[in-house]
């Protein structure tokens, strides 16, 4: 009975209905406030992240569905943390947004595997087409 209790008026698990979860790892905090704001007002939820170290020490590591990634960050960069990810058994659609990388760090992220390498300032239709498409995957990209 208590499993029961658990299901929604529309059938479903609560957990199981959550829109995806997306991951904001960049030390600029206007970036981090209005990215998030942003996304939870396209019906995604976002958390945000000061640090790629806080970022894997957090609860929402298992939870992300795709991360945002500044490339250069005090402590360990983003290409850093996209190298450590599949160390640690964790594949996570990646998408870098950067005001200051190189042409050469945009290619390592890019032949590393991420799925987009966006410039600051982004555009807002831009960054979400990134995010949705990186969620569905690759079979669903355009």
């Amino acid at each position: 009975m208590q499993e029961l209790s658990m299901i929604g008026r529309d059938g479903r698990h609560p957990e199981l209905s959550l829109p995806p979860l997306v991951s904001i790892v960049d030390d600029d905090p206007s970036v981090r406030r209005s990215t998030r704001r942003l996304l939870r007002c396209s019906a995604l939820r976002a958390e945000t992240f000061v640090s790629a170290d806080e970022f894997l020490q957090s609860r929402y590591l298992a939870q992300t569905a795709c991360l945002l990634l500044d490339v250069r960050m005090p402590g360990m960069s983003g290409l850093e943390l996209q190298r450590r990810l599949p160390e640690i058994e964790r594949r996570i659609p990646i998408i870098f947004l950067s005001g200051h990388a190189s042409e050469e760090e945009e290619r390592r992220a890019l032949q590393a595997g991420a799925a987009h390498f966006l410039r600051k300032p982004v555009r807002t239709e831009a960054l979400l087409h990134a995010i949705r498409a990186a969620i569905e995957g690759p079979s669903h990209q355009s």
